[in-house]
Formats: C-alpha cells, sequence, structure tokens
C-alpha cells in the first residue's frame, strides 16, 4: 500500500539489525532480533489483511499542538483544538491554539484562537459549521497553592429599571472593609416587577419586586486568611452612585481558602469549515467547562453540563438550547436534568428523546446523575435504563451506536473509578433502546481494564475500540497499547493491529473520509512505570488502515447532489454498480474527552443501474439531524469507497 512521504514510520531494517547483533551481548542480540522480526510480521501482507496497520505522523515542530478536540472538516481537513492545551504557563500567556491538519498531504495551518477553548463543547450546525462553547475561564488550584480566598458570589440587582454591567477586578467592600475582586466581567439582569391586583375593591395594588441575579467569582485583593468569611455576607460595589448604590450589592455564602476547581466560559462560536476561521456568536447564559452539546432534528443544540464560572457543576435548571438562525442561547429551565460532565447524549429516533448511557468524564457527586435512562424532553421524565455491570466505573468510559443507528443500539466500554482511582472495568455492555422496557446486556470483555477507551464507527458497521490505560492518566506505565474491532452483528471483538503510540487522558480519534482512522493526544501524569518523571503531552498522531483497505480495489462513487433532503431519493455515478452491496451515511466527528456523540451511521435503501446508484434518505430527521454527512459505498467484499461529502436539509 503507498505510504506518503509525510509519514515517518519507524522500521528496523535487516541490515541495521544485522550490525547490532554482531555488537551486542546476548539480552540486547534477543531483543533487536524480536523487534525485527515483529516488524516484518505487522508489515506483511498476510497481517495487514487480518488486523490492518498504524503509521506515526510526526508533524514539524512549530506546529505542533496539545490535541485536546479532533473535528472532521466538510472539507476533509481536520480540526485540532488546543486553547492552553491543558498547560497552565500557556493559559497564563494568552496563547491560545488551533490547527488544521490535512490527512490527504500532511500540510498544518496554525488558525488564530479568540479565546481559551481548552474543554469546551461541541457540535455540528446544519449548515456544515461546528459549534464550539464554553472552554477555560480559570485553571484548577489544590488547596496547598492556594494563597488568596476566593468564592462564588451573586450579585443582585433591585432596581426594574435596567440591567447593570461590572468588568473584571470591579472591588466588593466587606462589612469589615477588606476588598475582593470579580474575576470576570459578569452582567446582572435588571429586576422584575410585578403588579398585583388589590386584596380589596378601591384598595392598592401590590408589587412584587424580584432582584436580578448573576454569579461570577471573586477572590480577596490580598493574600492571607484573614479574607476568609465562614458565613452568609452582603457586599457593597465601589463605584456606584445614587440609588444603585442601595439596589446593587453581592451576597457570598463563604469565602475559603480551599481547592479551587477549573472554572469555565461563555464565549461561543461557530467555526467556519470553508474560511476556516472562528465567529463569534451570542455568549451562554452560564459558563461552562466539560460541557456536552448535542443536536437536535431540528438543528438546534442543547448544552448541559459543565463547570460554571465557580468551578461547580453547572445546575439542571440552566440547561439551554442554541438556535442557529438567531445564533441565540435560550435557557430551557423546563428541561431540569442534572448530569455530570461531559456526559454521552444520544439523539434517538425518537423526536425529543435523548438516551443518556452513563458515560461521563467526571466531576459531580458520585450518588447524583449518573444513572442510564431515557430523557423526554416534551415532559422533562427520565425512564432509567438498568442492567450495566459496574455502573461505579463508568467514569472515563465512553458510548457510541453500535451499527448503524436505525437498530438503536447503544454500546458503553471501559471506565474507571471516581477521580484519581486506579480501578478501571473491560466491560463492554450494550442496550437496544426498541421496546418499552430496554435493558443492558453483556457483550465481549476487553483484555485489560480501560479508562479513556476512544470508539469510531467505521463504515462496515464495525466499531474501533482503541486507546486507553488501566490506571488514572497512564500511572504506573499503564497505556493499553491495543485495538480491537467490535462486531455488532455477533456481539463479538476481532483483534486489532496494536497502535504504536499509548494515549490516555485527552486523547480522540476519528474516521477520515478515506475510510482510515486518526488518532490524537494523550495527557499522561507520568512518563515511566515508577510514576518519578513528569508527563509530557504526546503530539504525534497515529492513523490506523483498517483491514478491509487491504482486500482490494475500492468501489467508486461520483457525480450526484451534494445537497439531500429527509425521505428523498438522489443518484451518484459510479463504475461497478452490480458490486455495490451497502451505502452508509455517517456524521463527521468531533471529539474530546471520551465523547464523540455526533458520530452516526444510516443504512440507506438503494437500488443500482448500468452506472449508477440511486439512495433513498431516511425520513425522520430525529435519525438524522440536519448536517454535513459522507457518503460511503460499500462493496461485496466489505471495502468502502471514499466519501462524497453531502448536506442533509
Amino acid at each position: 500500500m503507498f505510504v506518503p512521504h509525510w509519514i515517518r514510520r519507524k522500521i528496523v531494517l535487516p541490515a541495521v539489525a544485522g550490525v547490532v547483533l554482531g555488537a551486542a551481548n546476548v539480552p540486547i542480540l534477543y531483543s533487536a532480533t524480536v523487534d525485527w522480526l515483529h516488524e516484518h510480521e505487522i508489515n506483511s501482507s498476510d497481517y495487514k489483511y487480518a488486523n490492518g496497520y498504524w503509521q506515526v505522523v510526526e508533524l514539524p515542530k512549530g506546529q505542533r499542538v496539545n490535541a485536546i478536540h479532533a473535528a472532521l472538516l466538510p472539507s476533509g481537513r481536520i480540526l485540532l483544538i488546543a486553547g492552553s492545551g491543558n498547560d497552565r504557563e500557556q493559559f497564563q500567556a494568552g496563547t491560545f491554539k488551533t490547527l488544521i491538519f490535512d490527512p490527504v498531504n500532511g500540510r498544518t495551518t496554525l488558525v488564530p484562537t479568540p479565546t481559551d477553548l481548552f474543554c469546551a463543547g461541541h457540535a455540528y450546525l446544519p449548515d456544515g459549521k461546528l459549534l464550539v462553547a464554553g472552554g477555560t475561564l480559570r485553571y484548577e488550584m489544590l488547596k496547598t497553592d492556594v494563597k488568596r480566598a476566593g468564592g462564588t458570589v451573586t450579585v443582585k440587582n433591585e432596581s426594574p429599571d435596567a440591567p447593570h454591567t461590572f468588568p473584571k477586578g470591579t472591588v466588593l467592600v466587606g462589612k469589615n472593609g477588606r476588598k475582593y475582586l470579580l474575576g470576570d466581567e459578569v452582567t446582572v439582569p435588571a429586576a422584575t416587577k410585578v403588579v398585583q391586583p388589590p386584596h380589596r375593591p378601591g384598595g392598592t395594588p401590590g408589587v412584587v419586586i424580584t432582584a436580578g441575579e448573576a454569579r461570577v467569582w471573586a477572590d480577596a485583593a490580598a493574600d492571607g486568611k484573614e479574607y476568609v468569611v465562614d458565613h452568609q455576607t452582603q457586599y457593597e460595589i465601589e463605584g456606584l452612585s445614587g440609588a444603585d448604590q442601595h439596589n446593587i450589592y453581592a451576597m457570598a455564602d463563604k469565602i475559603t481558602i480551599d481547592q479551587q476547581d477549573f472554572q469555565g466560559r461563555k464565549e461561543t462560536y461557530e467555526f467556519n469549515p470553508v474560511t476556516e476561521q472562528y465567529e463569534r456568536v451570542a455568549d451562554m447564559h452560564e459558563k461552562r467547562w466539560y460541557p456536552t452539546l448535542t443536536g437536535l432534528p431540528d438543528g438546534s443544540v442543547l448544552a448541559v453540563s459543565g463547570l460554571d464560572g465557580g468551578g461547580q457543576v453547572v445546575d439542571g435548571s440552566q440547561n439551554e438550547i442554541y438556535d442557529p438562525k438567531t445564533k441565540t442561547w435560550t435557557v430551557r429551565k423546563d428541561l431540569n436534568r442534572y448530569f455530570p460532565t461531559y456526559p454521552a447524549l444520544f439523539q434517538t429516533d425518537r423526536d425529543g428523546v435523548l438516551f443518556f448511557s452513563g458515560s461521563n468524564a467526571g466531576y459531580g457527586p458520585a450518588d447524583k446523575g449518573r444513572d442510564p435512562g431515557l430523557w423526554n424532553l416534551a415532559d422533562n421524565s427520565f425512564q432509567k435504563v438498568p442492567g450495566i455491570r459496574d455502573p461505579d466505573v463508568l467514569e472515563t468510559s465512553m458510548s457510541a451506536w453500535a451499527g448503524p443507528v436505525q437498530n438503536q443500539t447503544v454500546m458503553v466500554v471501559g471506565g474507571g473509578g471516581i477521580g484519581e482511582s486506579a480501578r478501571s472495568t473491560g466491560r463492554i455492555d450494550i442496550v437496544r433502546l426498541k421496546g418499552d422496557n430496554p435493558r443492558f446486556e453483556p457483550g465481549p470483555s476487553l483484555p485489560e481494564g480501560t479508562r479513556y477507551p476512544n470508539l469510531v464507527q467505521l463504515p462496515d458497521d464495525t466499531v474501533l475500540i482503541t486507546n486507553g490505560a488501566s490506571d488514572y492518566r497512564g500511572r504506573f506505565g499503564s497505556d493499553n497499547h491495543n485495538a480491537r474491532i467490535y462486531h455488532p452483528g455477533t456481539n463479538t471483538l476481532t483483534y486489532a493491529a496494536d497502535p504504536r503510540v499509548g494515549r490516555n487522558y485527552h486523547s480522540a480519534a476519528v474516521l477520515l473520509p478515506d475510510g482510515r482512522v486518526l488518532t490524537v493526544g494523550s495527557d499522561p501524569l507520568f512518563r515511566d512505570e515508577k510514576n518519578t518523571i513528569s508527563g509530557t503531552f504526546e503530539q504525534r498522531l497515529e492513523i490506523y488502515t483498517p483491514p478491509y483497505l487491504f482486500r482490494g480495489p475500492r468501489p467508486t462513487i461520483g457525480g450526484g447532489p451534494a445537497t439531500l433532503a429527509a425521505g428523498r431519493q438522489a443518484t451518484y455515478t459510479t463504475a461497478a454498480p452490480r458490486e455495490i452491496a451497502a451505502v452508509r451515511l455517517i456524521r463527521p466527528s468531533a471529539a474530546t474527552h471520551m465523547l464523540n456523540t455526533e458520530q452516526r451511521s444510516l443504512i440507506l435503501d438503494f437500488k443500482t443501474s448500468s452506472n449508477a446508484v440511486t439512495v433513498t434518505l431516511p425520513s425522520s430527521p430525529a435519525l438524522m439531524p440536519p448536517g454535513p454527512y459522507m457518503l460511503f459505498v460499500i462493496n461485496k467484499d466489505g471495502v468502502p469507497s471514499e466519501a462524497k461529502w453531502v448536506t442533509v436539509s
């Protein structure tokens, strides 16, 4: 198979091996021999035919980023978002990065990144743009590092006349004269005024004023424990005059020197795949770090969870929906449902019904909002789905559709204990959502306990499972270095070639338009088995070529419409229509933190003629939310074509 010149591979040549063998002692001789034999085996045609093949990609210096987020753009290029890249020095310097990578020719382009999008959420919009919301306002500080007291304050406005905006650094003054500074700009809405009818005829109407409120973090103006306040206190706001001095003030339950968690941002952008630039739209109403964004059948996007501007998990009453037509957010208090951060939420085949698989990235109480279930947005009801094994190790697991979305089958893979627990599981459980009372059923098991797995749906209806570690963030050299392919039809696993690069936390994987898979990232705590050397972020990329690309010539898909409509037909030219066995429509991935609920594969009914294939799209937008998709044809040998990009309207 042709290997692009820009892909570097580590191949031990026989001649080099011979030199080493001649000059080495016995243990080194044995090791070199084993390495050479291994390289010879994995480069053989038979091995690739059965297991596939991995290739390491090393980008040029100056073009490498800490790829926290990976999204396949409708151009076929890859959007790699680092933001500050989990690097406090980069954050403090205001250095935020985004890289565009072209997997066809290896070219890269750095993109201006307007704010720290590290740990944002993302989802595709109907026009093919990627909605990116949230990110990092502030890094966490362990209790031993906290020198200045801080806490969340609620700024209140009792005036119904107008909202009031306070810039970052606004001074709050306590009754003892100590000062505190707002950690971010905050806008406090005007109070609401309701006139009530009099209790008796001729009486005076009543007036009820409800203060407008906004929460924001505040830090002490100086170091020292004397700034700690362990009870609810009211604070004046410097710079106010007249009636505002009495109507606008701040309240805080406590100001502490406890550990301070990451804090979220509220900025929202649409990434334009044509201009390859971020476009600012309206902010979210709530700041979010580790949020989930889920595309809905009408093209809108639901945002849930994340850490707020005070480092607390966002309350379910602040769930909000983005309208791509008005480019604004609306808080939906009727959708009051709490989830831990980065919850795996899937749009099911029923309009207004989402499935939460239980997979999440942590943060939040162990006993709140972690049960899998079906969430009905029409009445905010939640039907728990029982039966999953190891329910206490769902954190850092990953979930995906198992096979085409019409089957309504979800798989949950791996996971670990809460927080920095060393526990992990190789569990794979399957749930079929059709029917009144769905229940998880056991699937096969991975060979090792696996936190941080990545799951990628392939055009042949199988699922690649790769990456992960058996311990928290790869401690004790615990990266797994293995991969498996899940077969939904038989509920079994088969072996896949071992990746050369180990990947754990902050890794991602996406399907490419040519049927290969790109893996990125990894953020280990340590880089030695004894946990004595601090880890460094893995900036190498790796591309997996599945076995089906070693099984003979590809089918082709040629000219035809670029825009499709639900329930309609479309015809495309193809060289060998009689060889086509299946047609699949696959939504591109937008992956981060074991979360990629964007990806979904759809079965398309089809018929062939002498030189064309005509496909029929499903009629349900719940199955097929509007936006960009890749159209694949698959031949009788299971070999997919290169994808043709289409937009479902």
